[in-house]
């Protein structure tokens, strides 16, 4: 992997922004610090005013593991030109048949991970979380975790930091959503950023020239090319696409 921000990388950016460019961010880890507890994952105030800024001067999206509900309650103040949730399964229109599936394993799960004690249930309606961040046995966590999530019929489970995401399988995935809100917001390129196992749905998309995909961290493992240092460096991320597209109205202004 290489650091989008070296002297060598850097320019990319400026190319991807001078283009019909779709920006698309995963939240948790993303653009928002992963914390203890899910549900007090909040943008930070710098990167909420220049999350702001950018989504006035490009096409945005965040396509997240979150619910649609909970994505547009903590973007509430930011204008986006898409949110899709549940790992690009949930959309502003339809999610197919998953809330259905999803119904008939929560009992199962909640049976399952009752003896483990900080283990819990995000019901996200059109996929599962089982988040296992404040158990003490975190192993034996994740392990009956996986038992229980391959005992169920039809599923894709997507491990995440401390977290075991149950799918449906054969419902759109994250890479899939990128597809579809390029296109339909009309745009030539895109730059993705993601830190996560789902993300990898985007980073193994090849197309080179047409998408710019950055894991925030390097990872061995990961098919991003390149990568950011850190979820702080989202700020710096941002305020460079902001800055070149700046400069580029002022140059199509100048006499």
């Amino acid at each position: 992997m290489l650091d989008i921000f070296s002297r060598t990388n850097v320019g990319l950016l400026g190319d991807f922004a001078r283009s019909k460019v779709l920006l698309a961010f995963d939240y948790d880890g993303t653009l928002a610090p992963i914390v203890a507890a899910p549900e007090r994952a909040e943008l930070r105030a710098r990167t909420r005013v220049l999350l702001a800024a950018a989504a006035r001067l490009y096409p945005v999206a965040v396509i997240s593991g979150r619910a649609h509900t909970d994505l547009r309650r903590r973007l509430s103040g930011v204008t986006v030109a898409s949110l899709v949730g549940n790992h690009g399964i949930e959309s502003w229109h339809e999610a197919g048949r998953a809330g259905e599936e999803v119904l008939r394993w929560l009992p199962r799960l909640a049976e399952a991970v009752a003896p483990l004690r900080g283990v819990s249930i995000e019901d996200k309606v059109y996929s599962v979380a089982v988040h296992y961040r404040r158990s003490r046995e975190k192993k034996r966590a994740r392990r009956e975790v996986l038992r229980a999530a391959g005992e169920l019929a039809d599923v894709r489970v997507v491990p995440g930091k401390q977290v075991i995401n149950i799918l449906p399988l054969g419902q759109p995935n994250k890479g899939v959503a990128l597809e579809r809100e390029r296109e339909r917001l009309g745009c030539d390129t895109a730059i993705y950023v993601g830190d996560d196992m789902s993300d990898e749905d985007v980073f193994a998309l090849d197309q080179p020239g047409r998408l710019l995909s950055i894991r925030v961290g390097a990872s061995r493992g990961s098919a991003a090319p390149y990568f950011i240092r850190g979820q702080r460096t989202m700020d710096t991320f941002l305020r460079t696409l902001v800055a070149h597209r700046r400069v580029q109205a002022r140059s199509r202004v100048a006499p």
